[in-house]
């Protein structure tokens, strides 16, 4: 919601993985992450990247989510940057 409400470009979600991924990477090793997904995509996957309706809001508004590791240093403002990380869901 403050992402439309301030004409966000892009939405960054931080997490504790680097990226969006087929099954949870820190209970399955074979997990498999993806570099870029549509966010119908993901929905026909069944992933679950963020609550849903925020998902779908962004999704309405089409507004990119960049979903990134927030715990390796630097990569707050190597996203801000630019710098291609983690999974880029677009419309």
């Amino acid at each position: 919601l403050r992402a439309t409400e301030i004409g966000a470009e892009v939405l960054l979600k931080a997490t504790k993985v680097d990226g969006v991924y087929d099954k949870d990477p820190l209970a399955h090793s074979d997990a498999t992450r993806f570099e870029e997904l549509t966010f119908a995509q993901a929905i026909e996957k069944g992933l679950k990247i963020m609550d849903m309706t925020a998902f779908s809001l962004c999704m309405d508004r089409k507004i990119p989510v960049i979903v990134f590791n927030l715990k390796e240093s630097g990569n707050i403002a190597a996203v801000v940057q630019g710098r291609t990380m983690g999974t880029l869901i677009t419309p």
